[in-house]
């Protein structure tokens, strides 16, 4: 045997390098430490206000929309694929929801089916064109979410429709568990799904492999185009679920605002990607990544800072954590 070989097989015998470990904890648990610090220092200056649960109770129930529509775009993600029509396919739910019961009067739980069956229909239409047409998803998707938003300009006549029917306001917002709305706990059953089926399912495996290489998983005996389509067909049906819980939030349903997720959306996909699971795209980093980015524009609120820092601090933050998420991810592929 060779020295260098039995310096390898004596590293192997002594266990993993201590300070290897460290690392690996850094990466796996530094967001939620950034996320503890970002709430000691803004509580430290504004105790009263920002440590009060009033506060905290509105960061996580006003943000249930979000942890949604972010965790429907992991998951083609995951596989590769990008879905940039899942905030107008919010916007057309919540329209629909809306209109649906609203001005034409019909009950509101078959005009959530509705809502729901239409966001279905959009993502087997992405999935469609992505797969027959072999064009790429960043292309279709953002054709779509422009397509779906005239869709939604025309059925809403560009109007805000309020008044909708208050048993789904009690379902997502009026009813609350230790002082959080609903809302929140229904995003955190979809984020415990999907950490299921990433971390404990043969789908989540055939995704991931899916992501890391197509044409491997293809000669693996992986169905990469059902695969595929699986993925994009889930992300427009909770870009469904999004738009429902947005109608539910405000009882009322506008045209253009669920366009502001998008990016918010995007920058807690990809920095939750940097922790828990570094170098994947995570349910639960993903929800991390939600509320400390949240917890930021929150605390800058309560200083006073101007609104236009949101647009700043969201822009920067998808900038940083496309960056890192993609360093750790080309060190997590070196390791292995």
């Amino acid at each position: 045997m060779t020295s260098a070989k039995r310096e390898d097989a004596n590293r192997a015998a002594q266990g993993p390098d201590k300070g290897q470990v460290w690392i690996d904890r850094g990466e796996r648990y530094g967001l939620i430490v950034a996320w503890l610090a970002v709430i000691a220092i803004f509580g430290a200056i504004r105790p009263e206000v920002f440590l009060s649960w009033a506060n905290f109770s509105t960061i996580f129930g006003s943000q249930a929309v979000l942890v949604v529509v972010t965790l429907s775009l992991i998951i083609p993600l995951t596989a590769g694929d990008y879905d940039l029509s899942v905030a107008s396919v919010l916007t057309t739910s919540s329209m629909l929801v809306a209109v649906l019961n609203v001005t034409h009067g019909w009950p509101i739980g078959a005009a959530i089916l509705a809502a729901l069956l239409v966001a279905l229909l959009v993502g087997v239409a992405n999935a469609a064109i992505i797969l027959y047409f072999r064009i790429h998803s960043l292309i279709v998707t953002l054709g779509m979410g422009t397509f779906m938003h005239g869709v939604t300009l025309w059925f809403s006549d560009s109007q805000t429709i309020s008044g909708i029917d208050l048993t789904l306001v009690t379902a997502v917002i009026a009813t609350r568990l230790f002082g959080i709305p609903l809302a929140f706990y229904y995003a955190l059953i979809v984020a415990l799904v999907i950490w299921y089926v990433f971390g404990h399912t043969a789908v989540g495996q055939r995704l991931l492999f899916v992501g890391r290489g197509r044409e491997v998983a293809r000669l693996s005996g992986i169905k990469v185009d059902r695969v595929r389509f699986g993925a994009l067909v889930a992300s427009a049906g909770l870009g469904g679920l999004a738009g429902v819980l947005y109608a539910g939030t405000t009882g009322a349903a506008d045209p253009s605002s669920g366009m502001t997720y998008l990016l918010p959306a995007f920058a807690a996909a990809f920095l939750g990607a940097t922790s828990i699971v570094p170098g994947r795209f995570n349910a639960i980093g993903s929800v991390v990544a939600v509320y400390f980015l949240v917890t930021g524009i929150t605390g800058l609120s309560i200083l006073g800072v101007s609104t236009y820092v949101q647009d700043l601090f969201y822009g920067a933050a998808l900038i940083v954590a496309v960056a890192l998420s993609q360093l750790v991810r080309g060190r997590e592929e070196r390791l292995t």
